[in-house]
């Protein structure tokens, strides 16, 4: 599994509306706070609201708000969401498998089976409330 810099970036946005919860952000103090640049970062605010976590208002003092309380968040749900399945092999892929030709003597196949299993737990067991809160 590989986090692209939608994902990080994604993260951080939701990170700083989460410290703003209930206030609404325009794209340019979160861009300030996360240092994503302004016109790729509403390329993901837009897919983030079109994925429900967060609700937008306009007008002057429109902006960006979360949707969901932040222990609704869960980090892995918006990963996959954003960044597709979570296994670093194709053949251990739960969502997307992906046959291989060595898969009934491969002797690497669990090995990668744990690595999915264990990011996915951390991933799944985390909220966008710990990250904020620093409870890891």
């Amino acid at each position: 599994m590989k986090v692209s810099s939608r994902g990080e970036y994604a993260l951080r946005a939701l990170i700083a509306l989460g410290l703003q919860e209930g206030n609404v952000s325009t794209i340019a103090d979160i861009s300030g706070q996360t240092l994503v640049p302004a016109a790729y970062l509403e390329q993901i605010l837009l897919q983030l609201k079109m994925l429900g976590y967060l609700k937008s208002r306009r007008g002057k003092k429109g902006g960006y708000m979360l949707a969901k309380a932040p222990d609704q968040i869960v980090i892995g749900e918006v990963i996959r969401s954003l960044e597709g399945p979570l296994a670093p092999m194709g053949c251990v892929s739960i969502t997307s498998y992906e046959a291989c030709p060595l898969e009934g003597t491969c002797l690497l196949k669990p090995f990668w089976a744990l690595i999915r299993d264990s990011i996915a737990q951390l991933l799944d067991q985390t909220t966008l409330a710990h990250l904020i809160e620093r409870k890891l």
